[in-house]
């Protein structure tokens, strides 16, 4: 279970607080207005955002005072962060060697991982050399091979247009139910979190909501969220 107790942020004028357990394999949505401390939860987590009070916690082991990489965490920024002078595969074995010294069985990981994600013949690339669908595909390939427990997504799909981002959707599903994960996904749309997460945290001026059923929170969300949504509730 992760669980965020009394855990508070104050980054000087903005203060985080959240106080909330996530069951193991679960797939949560995160949602709110720009700014609210969206990202900042996932720094939390991460490791990238200090805590000034509480603590966050892994199968009860308390992760507050690890350093990022020694956190059974893995990250997917919205830019992806491939390296543009590295190949496709080189960049997807970042996840298991930062040196790039891979042995025989590291390298045909290399090679599962980008057919998981539909990149077969294709390690020899350069990212430049891929769609924008593709080189989101390569980035979660490379998140998948660290086999890392919790996965968090700060708007990882987002420049996608609809078809493409709700294939990377369906195909982040797969990866994440196979594997067992426990995901924290922000987005800025509804139809997203109705899509990919049966829970849905909402944070709203630096409050983080504990999870709630996605589809009761957004058919019936407090004031701040509607506002925030548009006109009322958002229905498929």
């Amino acid at each position: 279970m992760l669980q965020l107790e009394r855990a508070e942020s104050d980054l000087g004028g903005f203060r985080l607080r959240a106080d909330f357990s996530i069951e193991p394999g679960a797939r949560v949505a995160v949602i709110g207005p720009s700014g609210s401390g969206k990202s900042t939860l996932l720094g939390m987590i991460a490791g990238f955002v200090p805590l000034s009070a509480g603590r966050i916690l892994w199968r009860g082991a308390d992760l507050s005072q690890l350093a990022p990489g020694a956190r059974p965490v893995s990250i997917l920024f919205q830019d992806q962060n491939l390296f543009p002078h590295l190949s496709v595969g080189q960049n997807v074995g970042l996840g298991l060697r930062p040196d790039l010294r891979l042995n025989a069985g590291q390298k045909r990981a290399v090679t599962q991982a980008l057919h998981q994600v539909g990149l077969d013949g294709l390690a020899d690339r350069r990212p430049a050399q891929l769609s924008g669908g593709q080189q989101s595909r390569v980035a979660l390939a490379r998140v998948a091979l660290r086999e890392q427990p919790i996965l968090l997504l700060d708007e990882a799909f987002s420049a996608l247009g609809p078809a493409l981002k709700d294939e990377m959707l369906s195909l982040l599903m797969g990866i994440a139910d196979r594997s067992g994960l426990t995901v924290l996904m922000v987005t800025h749309d509804p139809q997203d979190a109705r899509a990919f997460a049966a829970q849905t945290v909402a944070v709203i001026d630096g409050q983080v909501s504990p999870p709630q059923a996605t589809a009761a929170l957004l058919d019936s969300p407090p004031p701040a969220l509607a506002e925030y949504l548009g006109a009322g509730p958002v229905r498929r």
